[in-house]
């Protein structure tokens, strides 16, 4: 799970096109573009627009901010596996019949179909990713959050633009 995470008081908007420009971004520095790349970035757009969605205002202090912080990133870089897995699951028809697609069963079957793919060929890299991401959320976590704070307030996201004729 990429590790963007949006302006605590910019909001999911911000987030969403954080998350896939930054993803963009970072495929052009290392030469990862390919067929995956829409993917990855749809991924890291809804992670950094459930983010940017977080109750901040609420008043929360440091201790259960990081809390919530640290289960979102628990929960995001599990869909993050599942939502990348759908990009080349559908394709896996030569594969075991249990876990691959199959075009004429109802949609339950293919959905229980697609969770056994996910825990058999992704579950331990996206434990891997759960476990890396809330470390990272721990360790630097605050100086972020604090960063993130101070650029929100000088870019001044609630000013509105006026029109003259």
């Amino acid at each position: 799970m990429p590790s963007h995470v949006g302006a605590p008081e910019a909001g999911g908007g911000f987030g969403f096109a954080l998350g896939a420009t930054s993803m963009f971004a970072s495929a052009i520095l290392t030469a990862g573009i390919g067929p995956w790349l829409p993917y990855r970035m749809l991924g890291a757009s809804w992670v950094a627009l459930g983010a940017g969605l977080l109750p901040w205002r609420r008043g929360l202090r440091w201790p259960a901010e990081l809390a919530l912080l640290c289960g979102y990133t628990a929960f995001a870089s599990l869909a993050y596996g599942f939502v990348l897995n759908m990009s080349f699951w559908p394709f896996s028809t030569s594969g075991d019949p249990g876990i691959s697609p199959v075009p004429v069963a109802p949609l339950a079957t293919n959905l229980a179909h697609f969770v056994a793919f996910s825990l058999a060929t992704s579950l331990g890299w996206d434990l891997g990713r759960v476990i890396t991401n809330v470390a990272l959320v721990l360790a630097v976590g605050r100086p972020v959050m604090t960063a993130l704070r101070r650029a929100s307030r000088r870019a001044a996201f609630e000013a509105r633009g006026e029109f003259v004729d």
